[in-house]
Parts: C-alpha cells; structure tokens; sequence
C-alpha cells in the first residue's frame, strides 16, 4: 500500500507562485499583462509550461516566471538526450531548468523515465549490435530510472514515468515498441517501482495522448487500474492535450474527465496546445492549401472559443485536476510548426510570437 495518495503529494508540494514582473527594452514590453496567468487560477492548479534550457535566459526567462509557475523540461529529460551512451549521462541542460525554477520557486514536472522515442539506439542492443535480452534491458532501465531520479531527488515534485505505452490501433492493446518486444509489459510496472523506490515523495504519472479518443481511453484506464490493483505505484494520468480548432468537443472533454474520474486519482493536462489548424493524426506532404499559414481573425476566434471550452471544464473539474502545462511558450516557436506538415506555422499558444496575450488568453482568463 502507498503512503500517500497523490493528491496529497501534490498538496504538501506547493510551492508560492512568484508575482508578476514588468519588462522594459524590448517587445516583451507592449502590453505584459501585470497579472500572470498562474495568479487567475492560483487556487485551482499550477500552470506550467514545457521549455528548453534556452528558453530560460534574459527577458524570456522573466516572462516564464511571470505567466507560470511550473515547468518541465520539453526534450532535456528525454532518454537520448540526457543518456546518450551507456555510461555517459548529460545532466547540464537538465540542471540548468531545474536550477532556474528552484531559484524562482516553481515547480518541476520530469518528463520522461521511459518512452518508446528519443531513446538511444545503445539502450536495446549489446556491442555487438545483436538485441540484448529482457534481464539486461530491464537493468539498464533500472540503472536510468534510479540515476535520474535520485539526482534530482526533492526538486521534481511530478514524473512522467512511463509515457505513451498504449496502441492507437483497434484490437491492439499495447504499443509494439522495443520496450515491449524484447520486456514484455513488465517493463511498465517496474519503471514505477523504481522511481518510486528512488524518490518515494514524488508523485509518479502515466502520460499518453488521444485520451479524448474513447476506445484508447478505455485501455488507458483498464491498465491504471490494473497496475494499481497488483500494488504498483502509478499516483496520476497525464492527458496530454494536443488538441485543435474542432477537437474535442465539450461532450467528448466531459466524457474524458468524467471516465478519468473513476480512477480516483489526480489527472493532469500535461502538453497542452490548441492547433489552429483541423486536427491530423499522422505526418503528411504539403499541400496547396497548407501555404498560406497567416492567423486570420477565423482561426483567432475559433481556437479562443475552444480554449474557453477547455477550461471551462478543467475550472469544473479543479478537485480532481492537480496541473495544466502548455507544450511551450509562445507562438514564437511550437512543434506543430512542424507536426503533421513540416514547415507549416502553426498559432497553437496564449500568446502570440511577440509575447503578448492573444483573444484566446482572455477567454481563459475571463470568469
């Protein structure tokens, strides 16, 4: 039995947001709002923010402080970039965000223990380029877990431990990755027990996405519950919202709280961006219509009133929601400017790529 459930972790981790902050000497200047984003929904949630070790320095780090107070690293915890050989680790970009919000007093979220992508080729095979077995393999993610974990022990107050392990496919239940090739779905419950077992107060996730998706919810919640029955430790869900213009629906975002909810463990929106753009699920060529990609007033005004939608139901659902993080800052830069048509710029933020408040940030804010 645990300890303690995650709803209480998350509450004796709560951290004193840091209040707004003025900019002068350069765009960030036209119109910041003096009240953040975080301080609108101060007694609800945290609201976070995904970003690079980049991100952090000069007028853009104050920007992040005064609009959220979370983070989590986008790409610097990923097993290929911090584990990039098998005895080299690289924590400096890692250290550098983790650093920057204990310093500013805001939260951490680790993303991710264990993900079938950006994962080094090393990790599945011996020096012999042959595919190690089971027992190696799981050592190997014991290894990683407990060394990343361990360090940053007390800072991180949330993980992503195992990410995205469930098949989009009809009939499929779980992904056919290496992990599960070579492990078997054992891989998944002894990736909770060892970061449980390497920092006991942290509060531990499952992250996937098309959660609004009701068959790929249904395995979602049938391996939670399963897990949790067999006494591993997996404290939360992280949906991770990459969502769009005409997707979900109010409906189909109720429906997914309220099948969540049975769980009776916290939920939180992990990657939150709201393509302006119809919703696609696999990468694609461009065509005609995919050049002209200026943000017209009909995609301002669609993706604010999805926006408005979404939160009215996270606002509904705050007893059960302990997080919402954006995947990034500003329209300035979104990995939908590549995702699904490469090249083609995406608006998928609150604020525009100067920085400044869009339609859709007052909707969120305005209740």
């Amino acid at each position: 039995m645990l300890k303690q459930s995650g709803f209480h972790k998350i509450t004796k981790h709560l951290l004193i947001c840091v209040s707004g902050v003025l900019f002068a000497g350069s765009s960030l200047a036209q119109s910041t709002p003096e009240k953040g984003l975080k301080d609108y929904y101060g007694s609800m949630f945290p609201i976070g923010v995904a970003v690079s070790s980049r991100a952090l320095e000069g007028n853009e780090g104050q920007f992040i402080i005064s609009q959220f107070n979370s983070v989590t690293p986008e790409n610097d915890m990923k097993m290929g970039v911090i584990h990039p050989r098998e005895h080299d680790y690289d924590f400096k970009r890692a250290d550098a965000i983790v650093d920057f919000a204990v310093r500013n007093r805001m939260r951490v979220r680790g993303h991710t223990l264990c993900w079938h992508s950006q994962v080094a080729g090393w990790m599945f095979t011996d020096n012999k380029g042959d595919t190690v077995s089971k027992a190696v393999l799981l050592q190997r993610l014991k290894e990683h877990i407990t060394t990343v974990v361990t360090r940053y022990k007390g800072k991180i107050y949330a993980w992503d431990v195992v990410n995205e392990v469930i098949s989009d496919k009809p009939g499929e239940f779980y992904r056919n990755s290496a992990w599960l090739r070579i492990c078997g779905p054992e891989f998944i419950e002894k990736a909770f027990e060892w970061a449980h077992a390497a920092d006991p107060e942290a509060v531990l996730f499952y992250n996937d996405y098309n959660e609004i998706d009701p068959d790929k919810r249904t395995k979602i919640i049938r391996m939670v519950r399963e897990l949790r029955n067999k006494g591993v430790p997996v404290q939360g869900v992280g949906l991770q919202g990459h969502w769009a213009i005409n997707e979900p629906s109010g409906e189909q975002l109720e429906k997914t709280f309220a099948d969540f909810a049975v769980l009776k463990i916290p939920l939180q929106i992990t990657e939150l961006d709201i393509s302006v753009y119809p919703k696609e699920h696999e990468a694609r060529a461009r065509r005609a219509n995919d050049y002209d990609t200026s943000f017209t007033k009909e995609k301002e005004i669609a993706q604010a009133a999805q926006y408005r939608v979404c939160f009215e139901i996270f606002r509904k659902y705050k007893a059960l929601l302990t997080g919402v993080t954006f995947w990034n800052i500003s329209d300035r830069h979104s990995w939908l400017d590549d995702f699904p048509v490469r090249g083609r710029k995406d608006y998928p933020l609150l604020f525009d790529r100067n920085f400044q408040p869009k339609k859709a940030f007052q909707d969120v804010v305005a209740f």
